[in-house]
């Protein structure tokens, strides 16, 4: 008898019972319950599935699958007895799940398409839909050609434009297609004061689309919160800790700002280094960049716990280290991410920037929204005049397990 220790909320029981459709759909904020409730009804199906055809699971990567549904089914405190049979070895493109074998394919970008061809299915599930390619979720469809075959697949809300919700959700009075939205309030597990912790880490865009589940289009400024009044200071307090974000430029703009931790608990860029070689109609080698970024963090007194630089810029990390720059390491480059973190930290009052630091200020106020991007259903900021904030993405979103601890409580 299949057992599952969390309680279910009568939306997720619904769900569950509901989804006898060709496609079936769990969207809505994190968090809520949509995971738990489309997995087991996943487990259920897989015990009912024909004999032909293929049972699949489908993601972002291998790595995203085993950690957002294999890892999960194996849990005994969330799936009870159904995690004695879930067996997977980790890196193997196949699991054994309910006594059936399911083959994990991952789908990272449009030639992922090319792995679904000639394949037979009889069950999909796909995790986090929206941000796997669309060729890849229409040919996924295609193969599910075994007679009762079924999707199930979850996501969080994108720009209403995305091609999910225009070709899909929209249409699912013309499709055989069911879904549920879910939010918050749905998920019974969840403590008063770990939704209210949950809530105060997404600001503006995120937090509509996050927390409220809604598809919303990015519009506007991207650092909408921010405030000179509130964000911009004269003095700083003792900074115990520095970080360095770096944003390297040839012809561009190089940038570098200085993150610190004062001894109030909150964040400050304490000081930004830049070469402009367009104004000042000079480029500079990696090696007179290592110099320059050095000598200012000499000039100031400073050595960083780590120096987080541009991901695409490898040569001059390189260059960083044979001059012994200490705590060199790749920044995370998902801009997406790195602005919401940026925009959290902001937004919460936790991070304020020091007035000598103009290129960052100068910036901040016209970062802003792709019109033309949000057409196609996509965010993307305008590329232009982002170098230092480039920068501080960098060092803020890298450094986020340091400071996230720090967020006050929503209220």
């Amino acid at each position: 008898m299949m057992s599952a220790p969390l309680p279910l909320s009568d939306k997720q029981l619904d769900s569950i019972r509901q989804a006898r459709a060709r496609i079936n759909i769990w969207h809505g904020s994190v968090r809520s319950g949509k995971t738990i409730a489309s997995l087991l009804c996943f487990v259920l199906l897989i015990r009912r599935a024909p004999a032909t055809g293929l049972i699949v699971i489908c993601g972002r990567s291998l790595q995203t699958i085993e950690r957002n549904i294999i890892e999960p089914l194996q849990d005994p405190a969330l799936f009870g007895d159904v995690a004695d049979e879930v067996r997977h070895t980790r890196g193997a493109t196949t699991a054994v799940i309910m006594g059936r074998v399911v083959h994990l394919i991952g789908a990272s970008d449009a030639r992922a398409e090319g792995r679904l061809r000639g394949l037979t299915a009889a069950l999909a599930y796909v995790d986090e839909i929206t941000l796997l390619p669309e060729p890849f979720f229409v040919q996924l469809l295609a193969r599910l050609s075994v007679p009762g075959a079924k999707l199930l697949g979850t996501t969080n809300p994108d720009s209403p434009r995305h091609w999910l919700r225009t070709d899909y959700l929209d249409r699912a009075n013309e499709l055989d297609l069911a879904a549920w939205h879910f939010k918050l309030a749905d998920n019974p597990s969840l403590s008063p004061a770990y939704v209210a912790s949950l809530t105060a880490e997404y600001t503006g865009l995120w937090r509509r689309r996050m927390i409220d589940g809604a598809w919303v289009v990015a519009e506007g400024a991207i650092y909408d919160m921010y405030d000179e009044a509130r964000h911009v200071v004269d003095e700083l307090p003792t900074v115990t800790r520095h970080w360095v974000g770096v944003d390297h430029g040839t012809s561009n703009p190089f940038a570098a700002v200085l993150l610190g931790l004062g001894d109030d608990n909150r964040l400050y860029v304490v000081a930004e280094w830049r070469h402009e070689a367009r104004k000042v109609h000079r480029q500079m080698t990696d090696a007179q960049y290592s110099a320059g970024l050095r000598a200012w963090l000499a000039d100031l007194g400073v050595e960083p716990e780590w120096t987080f630089v541009d991901p695409s810029a490898a040569a001059f990390s390189v260059q960083l280290w044979h001059d012994g720059h200490p705590g060199i390491a790749k920044a995370s480059n998902a801009v997406i991410d790195g602005i919401c973190s940026t925009a959290t930290a902001l937004d919460s009052g936790l991070l304020r920037i020091h007035r000598s630091c103009t290129g960052l200020l100068d910036e901040l106020p016209g970062y802003v929204w792709s019109e033309e991007a949000a057409e196609r259903g996509e965010d993307k900021p305008v590329k232009r005049d982002d170098h230092s904030l480039d920068a501080l993405r960098y060092v803020v979103h890298s450094t986020a397990q340091e400071w996230r601890p720090l967020l006050p409580q929503a209220a």
